[in-house]
């Protein structure tokens, strides 16, 4: 890789300008050199129009092409803010008010509560392909006048995105065209990934793990990007038919479908092996991960990753080296480390908190010294996941410091739902927790104790929490009890919820 590739711009210069750079099932194809000039195009329509660098434009699009031309442009010009596109009202103004978002992009005829949510004097951009696949963008609104400030460079943040956490408030995480650089050349280099590459992007773009993963390391590495709809097990095996992918990334939820759909799409696979499948974001078990082998015919490589490290930290490596089950493998460009609550390194086998630190790391949390002060400490990032190393440097995570519900690798704050809950007139305390769940990981709970002389369905409470709530937020059940459970401080107790309401 060449390293004076410092943005994402110069990144999509890796594949030969005649060789496919994008291509959409049952579309067209984009070419390096029509990616190049629809990107380049695209952050000059956006500087003229009065967004440039330092500015923030939020993202309401679904996966596909024009999602990932609007990324590039967006991260070129400014700063691209990318979000759910099945968030709420509510939820999309907390995200434009938290990054000061100065535009929205989204579909012609879409996204309607992105647009309700909309704050005065944002732009709103529509992006639409036209018959030939090339995108554009339109708009009635005025931002101010032309930027000549130039394209983004290297120390600029090229996107911000937000992580849940243990408060109520998800924290800004600014990441760098430098952080995503390396975490490409760290993926390119952990999976061999080249020109010859296919990857099938069936990760959300509006998370981390498809945008770096599933996207840049494969554009970066000169080889195409297949970009569906979103994942979808009935289509999934006909995309790879028709487009020959070489490898695909997925949370484990998406590959435990593939599996539960393989018997009746055996020739297909058979015809279509893959030179490795990723799993990331959420723990893959152990028996999931020899299923897949079995059925699929290709390696399947865990690996462990978060928003503030760019993605990824550590990964299983490609055959001859090996793969363990239950592991997520070693560090590739990055150092890892357990640490114990004083800061102290511990020797292998013992647990401890998860540390890691390299150029792939951001430099800290936006406008959050509190937060700084305690995750980023003297170069190394805490990452709150404890774990332990083996003698061979192979990293296993044993449970998360963090009060985070882990549903199918989408990082929810349980008090973003006990506020939504508290909300209601009738609900006095709440209470949101993780049940085990034998596909997701993790399922969302909730306990609440009502008012006095106040009367409420669980149905009632769940129609609330999705009025306000993205779906894979709100709770699967809500459990209306006489008290909460508090230890001798008072402080609520969480973690323990779910065994002592027998749900373990």
């Amino acid at each position: 890789m060449n390293t004076r590739r410092a943005t994402l711009f110069d990144l999509i210069h890796a594949g030969a300008p005649g060789d496919p750079a994008l291509i959409m099932p049952d579309g067209p194809t984009w070419t390096f050199a029509d990616l190049r000039s629809q990107v380049e195009q695209l952050a000059a329509w956006l500087q003229h129009h009065g967004l440039g660098r330092g500015d923030r434009i939020a993202i309401a699009l679904g996966n596909g092409p024009a999602m990932a031309i609007t990324f590039l442009a967006a991260a070129t010009a400014a700063t691209a803010a990318p979000l759910n596109p099945k968030y709420r009202r509510d939820e999309f103004a907390f995200y434009y008010e938290d990054t000061n978002a100065r535009a929205l992009i989204v579909a012609p005829g879409e996204s309607e509560e992105a647009r309700a949510a909309l704050r005065p004097g944002m732009i709103l951009i529509e992006a639409a392909l036209d018959a030939t696949g090339r995108l554009t963008f339109t708009t009635t609104d005025t931002a101010g006048s032309p930027r000549r400030d130039g394209f983004a460079e290297s120390d600029d943040i090229a996107m911000i995105l937000h992580t849940s956490g243990t408060t109520s408030r998800p924290k800004r995480v600014p990441i760098r065209h430098r952080n995503l650089v390396a975490s490409t050349n760290n993926i390119i280099a952990t999976y061999q990934l080249s020109p010859a590459d296919r990857s099938l992007c069936v990760m959300p773009l509006f998370h981390i793990h498809g945008i770096v993963a599933s996207l840049l390391s494969q554009l970066a590495a000169g080889g195409a990007v297949v970009c569906p709809p979103g994942f979808d097990g009935l289509k999934f095996w006909s995309w790879v038919e028709q487009t020959r992918p070489t490898w695909y990334s997925a949370v484990p939820t998406m590959h435990q479908v593939l599996l539960a759909r393989a018997e009746r799409n055996a020739a297909l696979i058979a015809a279509h092996r893959f030179r490795f499948i990723r799993s990331s974001s959420a723990p893959l078990p152990p028996v999931v991960m020899e299923r897949m082998e079995a059925v699929f015919g290709a390696p399947v490589l865990e690996s462990y990753g978060m928003t503030e490290a760019s993605h990824q930290m550590t990964s299983n490596p490609l055959p001859p080296g090996r793969r363990k089950p239950g592991s997520v493998g070693i560090g590739f460009g990055v150092d890892v480390g357990i640490m114990d609550d004083n800061g102290q390194f511990l020797p292998n086998g013992v647990r401890g908190e998860v540390v890691v630190r390299g150029p792939n790391v951001v430099d800290g949390y936006e406008n959050n010294p509190e937060a700084n002060a305690t995750t980023f400490v003297n170069g190394w990032f805490r990452t709150g996941d404890q774990g332990y190393l083996e003698a061979d440097g192979y990293l296993c995570l044993t449970g998360r410091i963090k009060e985070l519900i882990n549903r199918g690798g989408e990082k929810i704050s349980p008090l973003e739902i006990d506020d939504v809950l508290l909300r209601h007139p009738a609900v006095a305390e709440a209470l949101a927790f993780a049940v085990p769940h034998a596909t997701l990981g993790e399922e969302v709970h909730a306990a609440v104790v009502l008012r006095e002389g106040m009367s409420v369905s669980e149905r009632e409470l769940r129609d609330h929490c999705a009025r306000l709530l993205a779906d894979f937020k709100v709770p699967r059940a809500i459990h209306i009890l006489s008290a909460l459970p508090r230890g001798a401080t008072g402080k609520l107790q969480r973690i323990t919820m779910a065994k002592t309401l027998g749900l373990t």
